[in-house]
């Protein structure tokens, strides 16, 4: 039985993977700062088959003790660490707010970080486990539409490659999930097309993912493509484009 702590468990991708862990029977502690969609949550995985559910409050902000947090939640080890928080701001509506700005860098990059740095020594020091980072495939390449939530993206994925890095070896995997769209909550503003994917999809693919033992994920696949010829565009032709 897998022990799973879900950080940002009320996302739309989080709650996807979490149900198949419950179908399978697994132990779940799930994490948001909402407690009302929390236990919401708790309850639906509960009903699918969780062998135990755990619920607790909390949110990543630089007021936060993370190693307080860490310590309270440990217990016996944990075997998957998903992180999962984060949001998807408008590029148009923080790129000349310095708050805002500095705001989405700690949503989506230093509450990660900070998370990620007060669990390694414990994983480093249990010789096993996985965590878990959903990061994107906007922090690929910066681009005029998305490069405050991007480059934010762009930082996480660097930290992950550097932790997975120091991590070799001694049974512990990191591995980075870079999703492209995804049809959640989060995007509902936004018209969808061929590329989009559902949070099902893309919970499929973390769990295959976490299955194989890989470093990172592309969700779906064809995004490790896109993203490719993106990043092989030269920047005097790239910063005409409008993406």
């Amino acid at each position: 039985m897998t022990r799973a702590v879900i950080i940002g468990a009320t996302s739309a991708i989080a709650q996807a993977t979490a149900r198949l862990w419950a179908a399978r029977g697994d132990y779940l502690l799930v994490a948001a700062r909402n407690s009302e969609r929390l236990a919401t949550v708790a309850g639906d995985l509960q009903a699918r088959g969780a062998a135990q559910v755990e619920q607790v409050v909390f949110e990543a902000c630089s007021e936060t003790d993370y190693a307080a947090f860490v310590q309270e939640i440990w217990g016996q080890g944990v075997d998957v660490l998903l992180l999962a928080h984060g949001s998807l701001p408008e590029q148009a509506t923080v790129q000349d707010d310095v708050e805002a700005s500095r705001q989405e860098f700690e949503t989506n990059a230093l509450g990660a970080v900070s998370l990620l740095a007060a669990f390694a020594p414990r994983f480093e020091q249990q010789g096993s486990g996985q965590m878990v980072v959903i990061s994107s495939v906007a922090g690929d390449r910066g681009r005029r539409s998305n490069y405050v939530y991007g480059s934010a993206k762009a930082a996480l994925s660097t930290y992950c490659q550097g932790l997975r890095s120091r991590l070799a070896g001694g049974g512990v995997r990191v591995l980075t999930v870079k999703p492209g769209l995804v049809d959640s909550p989060m995007t509902a503003h936004i018209s969808k097309g061929l590329l989009w994917a559902k949070p099902e999809q893309i919970a499929r693919g973390i769990v295959r993912a976490i299955e194989r033992g890989s470093e990172v994920v592309y969700l779906p696949w064809f995004w490790r493509y896109i993203m490719l010829l993106l990043k092989l565009i030269p920047e005097r032709i790239f910063k005409r484009l409008p993406v």
